[in-house]
């Protein structure tokens, strides 16, 4: 590298390192010239052994840490970035064996995944007499490949991968075994929150390990976050080949409906699961990239919505009186405000000063949690018309765990806008919040059907 290039580089670690310092000086004061002073000459002395400037810093943070409690944890909290910089040409090859091996295991899992969703055929399940059984067993069915893949990949011991398995094999059974009533409530409540809950093996998976640190959950929620990406991008090409595929065979007289509903979809969206897990795996240095655009794009667009959407219900005069779909609609605002919020805090540099975005993000927070209010008071009037079904109960108990959340990270943003807190703190709040989200969807899965007798 150029020494006018290293120089820039440096330069802009050290600033990144001289901000932290600066963050967390209300909670151990440093003389940061001090501190610079002595880390700039062992970056020198580092240096001039024939070490690069990359990797002259890192050993440099790493050796301050012995002298300044920040210095460590900043070593600490930022140890992976800095060593991916590091760039190894002795470890090509061995890298892109790994990547070949990767690249094989997932693509063989996405073919058994994509099997195992047409295996009940064998059975006499088809999916147009057996609508109900795949509903229930859909995400069962797929849940084995995705968290194998995660167990292979990072070599977790073989009690927690059979303490997953296990959990996913209690909810099979407790989901296939419930009297719900057909098209009941109740049932259509556990189908749509069993994802939830269960994805939580995934992620526990996913973190190899790191599920009780930050930064292993804000890893998942990043993954989750690039998933749903890439999800989406093959799902788009996937339904362009299938209408080629539908037009191509209509055109010599043959209709192929039937076969892309039953075959190709199903399998190819099972499939698209273990690839778009590859792709986030295998291509993340491109999605780090697109992560902050979209974040910042859309950010602002939905602080404009809630607000709207607010400021009009106020206007219209409503109130609590407003109907099931427009509470519907609210909740589904919130709940991808949410996944927003969870998603920027994993794509925003943690070593950044507070900016303008910043006080959108709090915006945003504060006028969602004004929506979160809002709509408990309409849940609360339609319970005290209608009395409780269990509908109602599962979309009071969801704005409930929102509003905690909500209040938790409004506190947490404006303690950090105004310097009070570093943004590991609301790293913190949210990825530790993950579980009570599983928590509550398993709770709607097992204990609100029999509290509803199935109905």
């Amino acid at each position: 590298m150029p020494a006018d290039a290293q120089s820039v580089s440096l330069d802009h670690q050290i600033d990144q390192w001289r901000s932290y310092l600066r963050r967390r000086q209300a909670i151990h004061p440093v003389d940061i010239a001090e501190l610079e002073d002595h880390l700039r000459e062992q970056v020198t002395a580092l240096t001039e052994t024939g070490l690069s400037s990359d990797e002259a810093f890192l050993v440099a943070v790493k050796r301050m840490g012995d002298l300044d409690t920040l210095s460590r944890e900043f070593a600490r909290e930022h140890a992976d970035r800095l060593w991916n910089q590091l760039v190894l040409p002795q470890d090509a090859g061995p890298a892109q064996a790994r990547s070949r091996t990767d690249a094989r295991v997932a693509f063989g899992l996405a073919i058994g995944a994509a099997l195992a969703i047409q295996l009940p055929r064998l059975f006499g399940f088809s999916m147009d007499n057996h609508e109900r059984f795949y509903l229930h067993n859909a995400v069962l069915l797929l849940l084995p490949f995705l968290v194998g893949y995660f167990a292979w990949k990072r070599q977790l011991p073989g009690r927690t991968v059979g303490g997953l398995m296990a959990t996913a094999l209690v909810s099979a059974v407790a989901m296939n075994s419930m009297p719900f009533v057909a098209q009941g409530a109740t049932e259509l409540l556990a189908i749509l929150h069993l994802p939830i809950a269960l994805w939580l093996l995934v992620g526990i998976a996913y973190a190899g390990g790191r599920w009780h640190e930050v930064a292993g959950r804000m890893d998942f929620v990043r993954f989750s976050g690039e998933l749903f990406i890439y999800f989406v991008l093959i799902a788009l090409g996937g339904g362009l080949f299938s209408a080629i595929l539908i037009n191509s065979f209509l055109a010599i007289g043959l209709k192929a409906e039937s076969i892309v509903q039953t075959l190709v979809l199903p399998s190819g969206a099972a499939g698209a699961l273990l690839v778009a897990s590859w792709l986030v795996e295998a291509k993340q240095s491109v999605i780090e990239n697109m992560a902050p655009v979209l974040t910042r794009l859309f950010t602002p667009l939905f602080t404009v919505l809630v607000l709207v959407f607010l400021g009009t219900l106020l206007w219209s005069g409503r109130g609590a009186l407003i109907d099931r779909d427009v509470l519907l609609q609210f909740n589904l605002i919130l709940l991808l405000v949410l996944a927003l919020l969870l998603y920027t805090l994993s794509a925003r540099d943690p070593q950044a000063r507070p900016g303008l975005f910043d006080h959108v993000q709090l915006v945003l927070v504060a006028s969602t949690l004004a929506a979160d209010l809002f709509a408990l008071w309409a849940i609360g009037g339609r319970i005290t018309e209608f009395g409780l079904s269990p509908n109602r109960v599962a979309v009071l108990g969801m704005n409930l765990v929102l509003l905690v959340n909500l209040m938790g990270s409004a506190v947490q943003q404006l303690r950090f806008v105004r310097g009070r807190v570093a943004f590991a703190r609301l790293e913190a709040w949210q990825t530790g919040y993950l579980p009570v989200y599983s928590a509550w969807a398993a709770a709607v899965v097992l204990v609100l059907p029999p509290l509803f007798r199935y109905g």
